[in-house]
């Protein structure tokens, strides 16, 4: 996949509502397939398991197996790179002007 496609994939990835919501329960650490089930009262398991999907080909999920149980784990490095690519060269003059403010109030 290229580098362009890759990057589609993640906004695909992150356009969904339930999908940041898995990526932030991963936050504190890998859980299970069945763990990330439970936390969707309303969701049956074949819908997480295609969410976890989308999430695994855009490269932001890795999935570990240990015998019958599905580990998922985070991965932040294309997230990382979504930010240094689109995010930090916008959120740069902002935070140059709070620093430029914060200095002018210091006196």
């Amino acid at each position: 996949m290229s580098r362009k496609d890759l990057q589609s994939a993640v906004f695909k990835a992150l356009a969904d509502d339930r999908r940041r919501e898995i990526l932030d329960l991963l936050k504190d650490g890998p859980k299970t397939t069945g763990e990330l089930c439970g936390w969707f009262k309303r969701v049956d398991r074949c819908t997480v398991m295609l969410h976890l999907g989308v999430l695994e080909a855009a490269g932001l999920v890795i999935a570990k197996r240990e015998g019958r149980v599905r580990w998922n784990y985070l991965n932040v490095v294309p997230l990382q790179e979504i930010y240094d690519r689109w995010i930090s060269q916008y959120a740069r003059p902002s935070v140059e002007l709070l620093v430029r403010l914060k200095r002018g109030l210091e006196g």
